[in-house]
């Protein structure tokens, strides 16, 4: 349903072809179900695919399940020969779509993108606060000393370190968590879509800034103390749209939509009308997880609340979308 979205609010505002660039794609499986759908809808000339992976083997992983050929490059190389791309990899899909790797989000090329964004955030390095004595103090990993093995404990920092730069004056919690990451991140975003237009959409676990302490660790899909066992587990912290919200819209450059829940937002794209048809011709089989699927991402116990959708867009639309409101969000 979000390459539904996508098409849909593409053409609402561009008829030119244009790029997806989806932050962190996983294993490439998102990609690959809006190829399907863009394909369905014959508009697969309309655009190429952009990728921002840091991981080797996660971009092997992307490629294999995406493309039928695939060129790697050595930048190093390149740049010695005058010859530099800004993509490391590229790669062709079987029905002749290029892909391209890349780095970081400031290599991709400048031309009108619909940005992707889903469970990258939650995944970027956060710092911790507490406020005590009127005064930040940085929440910092310390070893225990005298012990037989290797154990981790949080302390708190003498003095306000140079991270409390990112926390607003006007920050109302005792407790708080800051990606500066993810904050220079948005920040190019917001003047990369004001320059070439598009719209962005962030999918992941968060809240709107009023949380305190969400850092945690998984390790086969059950909570995991972060400080046990460093490098065994996938660390996460809960993503705060407030912040991201804030920066966007700073000097005017973007409007933003939400966040809502994935529930709602689903629900306003139709997805119980789509379940239902889908379940009509099903096998008992197909129906079953079809029914599994739609309750974990939309029951209030799983994905359904916790996982929110929020949208970025030039503000040079705010009249416009007065007229005609974002699917989803209303």
């Amino acid at each position: 349903m979000l390459a539904v979205w996508m098409k849909y609010e593409w053409q609402k505002i561009s008829k030119d072809s244009f790029q997806i660039v989806e932050l962190g794609p996983g294993r490439g499986t998102l990609i690959k179900d809006i190829l399907r759908v863009f394909k369905q809808f014959k508009s697969l000339n309309d655009i190429s695919i952009h990728l921002v992976e840091v991981s080797p083997i996660l971009s092997q992983i992307q490629a294999k399940n995406l493309c039928k050929t695939i060129i790697e490059y050595d930048q190093k190389k390149n740049k010695s020969k005058n010859n530099s791309t800004s993509y490391y990899k590229e790669g062709i899909t079987e029905d002749g779509i290029k892909l391209y790797w890349y780095h970081s989000i400031k290599d991709v090329p400048k031309k009108f993108s619909i940005f992707l964004a889903h469970e990258f955030f939650d995944a970027l390095p956060i710092h911790k606060f507490q406020k005590i004595d009127n005064e930040w103090r940085e929440v910092l990993i310390d070893i225990i000393q005298g012990c037989n093995e290797e154990k981790f404990r949080y302390v708190l920092s003498n003095t306000p370190t140079p991270a409390t730069l990112f926390i607003s004056n006007d920050e109302k919690r005792e407790h708080i968590e800051i990606s500066p990451e993810s904050l220079i991140i948005v920040d190019y975003l917001a003047d990369f879509l004001w320059e070439c237009g598009g719209f962005a959409l962030i999918c992941d676990y968060g809240h709107n800034g009023d949380k305190t302490d969400t850092f945690r660790g998984f390790s086969q899909h059950k909570v995991h103390d972060p400080l046990l066992h460093p490098g065994t587990a996938d660390l996460t912290a809960d993503v705060d749209f407030a912040a991201i919200k804030k920066i966007a819209e700073k000097d005017n450059r973007l409007i933003t939509f939400g966040p809502v829940s994935q529930s709602n937002f689903l629900q306003n794209l139709g997805i119980n009308v789509r379940l239902q048809i889908l379940l009509q011709n099903a096998s008992k089989e197909e129906r079953k997880s079809l029914e599994s699927g739609y309750h974990m991402i939309m029951d209030k116990d799983k994905m359904g609340i916790r996982f929110k959708v929020l949208s970025l867009f030039p503000s040079i639309l705010k009249e416009y979308f007065k007229k005609i409101p974002i699917a989803g969000f209303f």
